[in-house]
């Protein structure tokens, strides 16, 4: 799938101005990240996650107030900062050979952003910008599919639907304002929601050096509540709610289909 997104960065960007803009997206643990940043490396762009601008801890925690309390927990539209990104692209775009840009990193196990100090650092003008989005590109639902909780937690946490019609706004609005900068959307697609699961365990137990099978039960029903937070758009997506410009069927094990030449 790398010489695909070569041929991607090849074509250009449309504007005919700065590195072509392309997104790979998908649901987690489609190895977004993992191909997103092999292409950066072998032809000179430059990998940035959108897990990278995550909102800081202190203003999700104002969006919980202001908001929704569900928007305390990082990842569904609405819960990324967006301007950030959007001055990085820019920075990127027009740096000169010797100027230096920071790429913000968020830590995981904190739940907030790292200090400027431990950003990295990116050097140059990248020959593209390829961002790794699970939900870029995302189409937002009809108001009447946004009615009825899809899982638990939008039953017992979100019972009026107030949580989901802002993401749904969310996504309508601001992300897909974003998508449409793209030159080109690349959608790892899923064989179906049932998978994620599996794949998102099998991440943790990387990151905990582990076997996916030793993985601790805790964990596991941990991670099952959390992608909760990310089901419906999902979903929506896997249903072809998706403005992607070439789609890669996963399989079971993630290996792609057919790859379009």
């Amino acid at each position: 799938m790398v010489d695909l997104i070569g041929r991607l960065i090849a074509t250009g960007s449309r504007n005919a101005v700065g590195p072509p803009l392309i997104a790979v997206v998908g649901a987690q643990g489609s190895g977004k990240t993992t191909l997103a940043r092999a292409a950066a490396e072998t032809f000179g762009g430059v990998q940035i996650s959108i897990d990278d601008v995550y909102l800081t801890r202190a203003r999700r925690e104002a969006m919980a107030e202001e908001v929704h309390p569900l928007f305390l927990t990082r990842g569904p539209p609405g819960t990324h900062d967006l301007r950030l990104l959007d001055r990085l692209i820019k920075a990127l775009s027009t740096a000169r050979p010797d100027d230096k840009v920071l790429i913000p990193d968020f830590d995981k196990r904190e739940d907030d952003r790292r200090p400027i100090r431990d950003w990295r650092i990116f050097i140059g003008r990248p020959r593209a910008i390829l961002i790794d989005a699970w939900c870029l590109g995302a189409l937002p639902e009809d108001e009447a599919d946004i009615a009825a909780p899809i899982n638990a937690l939008e039953r017992d946490r979100d019972p009026d639907g107030a949580w989901r019609r802002a993401v749904n706004g969310f996504v309508a609005g601001s992300y897909a304002e974003l998508a449409a900068r793209f030159d080109a959307i690349v959608f790892l697609k899923a064989p179906g929601f049932d998978v994620v699961l599996d794949w998102r365990c099998q991440q943790e137990a990387d990151l905990l050096k582990v076997f996916p099978a030793d993985l601790p039960d805790e964990e596991r029903r941990r991670l099952a509540d959390f992608i909760q937070y990310f089901e419906r758009v999902t979903r929506r997506m896997l249903d072809g709610g998706v403005r992607a410009d070439v789609v890669v069927a996963l399989d079971h094990d993630r290996r792609p289909g057919f790859i379009p030449s």
